[in-house]
Formats: structure tokens, sequence, C-alpha cells
């Protein structure tokens, strides 16, 4: 007799399961199941290692591998091919530590909630400032019941980098806008529990509004174009020593 196949571990359900191309198709839709979502949402999204991703879920990092390649190769047709798609089914059970929602922080912005929120923006002059590491301030928000009750700017103290995901930690933020960010810094902020919205320019105010209202503007895959080692670039001509950038 067989051993029964182990349940892998989902810290969620997604808030969409159907995605269809605008454009009217006859194709087939593609499957995938919600433990191969989950590998999507913790290395592409959240931006875990495939071991951090294995220890989340209770599998091998083999079994992680397998079932990222196979979500990838699914999605990729769906866009090539024109194709809906579709999550659904698996092998799975809901972690009992976890939200039972992938974005605990989005949820608790929808309308007649109370549960009160810290949210930090790069602050300068009024402005989104557009390169993380090098903030100097941040604007921060407590919000309840979908709306700002209090903000106020602090300073982040001359610390840079992986520092400053500490420094919002201390401060009990759970959310953070911002410009330009480098992956070593999304890294720090995910380890810290803080959701990332990146890629955000413009009025800081106006961006938190936006956030409330559902409609912020923001890039998932953002990255900080001030680490990009291009032509006639030092990374000590703008303080940023002898470590790699991302």
């Amino acid at each position: 007799m067989s051993r029964p196949l182990k349940k892998r571990r989902i810290g969620g359900l997604p808030p969409c399961t159907h995605f269809v191309p605008q454009e009217a198709t006859e194709a087939p839709e593609v499957i995938i199941s919600l433990e191969e979502y989950e590998c999507i949402r913790l290395l592409d999204y959240l931006g875990m290692t495939q071991e951090e991703c294995a220890k989340q879920m209770g599998v091998a990092r083999t079994t992680v591998q397998a079932l990222y390649l196979a979500a990838r190769k699914r999605i990729a047709g769906c866009l090539v091919e024109g194709r809906p798609l579709v999550i659904r089914g698996g092998n799975f059970e809901l972690c009992p530590a976890c939200p039972r929602s992938p974005h605990p922080v989005r949820a608790a912005m929808q309308k007649g909630s109370n549960r009160p929120m810290k949210l930090a923006v790069t602050y300068d002059n009024g402005q989104i400032f557009q390169h993380f590491g090098h903030t100097e301030t941040f604007k921060v928000y407590t919000i309840e019941n979908n709306a700002i009750q209090e903000s106020h700017v602090i300073s982040s103290n001359g610390a840079g980098h992986g520092a400053l995901a500490t420094l919002l930690q201390e401060e009990n933020i759970n959310t953070l806008i911002c410009g330009g960010i480098g992956g070593g810094a999304q890294n720090a902020l995910a380890q810290a529990g803080i959701t990332l919205y990146g890629g955000v320019q413009g009025n800081a105010d106006a961006a938190v509004q936006d956030f409330l209202a559902g409609k912020l503007a923001y890039d998932p895959a953002v990255h900080c174009d001030h680490h990009s080692h291009g032509e006639g670039h030092s990374c000590g001509s703008h303080g940023c020593g002898s470590h790699s950038c991302h």
C-alpha cells in the first residue's frame, strides 16, 4: 500500500482564482494548484529563497523546485497562448498560524474594518523619496477604519539598507510605500513582516490616499535604478562601500 502524499502547507487562499484574457478566446483553461500558487507567492512575490519557502510549506526543497517549475511553465503557457488561468485544487492544508488571506494588510484596508495599522512612506519635502537605502526621513501614518487618524515624520538616524527594515519594525510599521529599492532591502522587509509597495512616485499623502482607495499604482518587481551598475558607476561613489548592492 502506497504512503499517502504529504499535504503542503499554504498561508492562505488567493484573492482571485480566475484570470481570463480580455480578448475573446476559445483556448482551454490552464490550472495551477494551490501549492503551486503558494510557491509563486513565496518565491516571486515575497522574495524568499527555496530553502525558506520549503520551511514555510513544510516540504523538501526538491518539492518546492518541482512545484515552482510546473507553475512557471503553466503561467508562461497562459501568457504566450492567451489561455485562461485558474487556481484550484491540489494537496494542501491551510497553515493554522497564518492569516486566511495572503494579503492581510490589504484585507485590513477593506471598508468597515476596525483593525489599526501603521504605514510608512519614504519621505522628502512632501514627495516619495526614490532611493530606499538613502532615506533620511519616513512619514508614518496610523490608519483605522480605512482612514488616516494621525501622521508624523521620523528620522532614519543615518541607518541604511537592511538596518532601515529593523528601524521600521521597531516602529511597528507593517506596510511601506517607496520608490526604488534593492533586492537585499526587500528581503529584509519581508523577514520583518513588512508589506512593500515599491516603484511609487509623487506626493506622499496622495499615494496613501490611493492605497486606501485600492488604486495605488506600484511595481511588484521594483528595483533600485540607483543601484544599477552601469557604465561609469562605482559603488564607493555613493557610499555603498564594498558590499553588493543587491
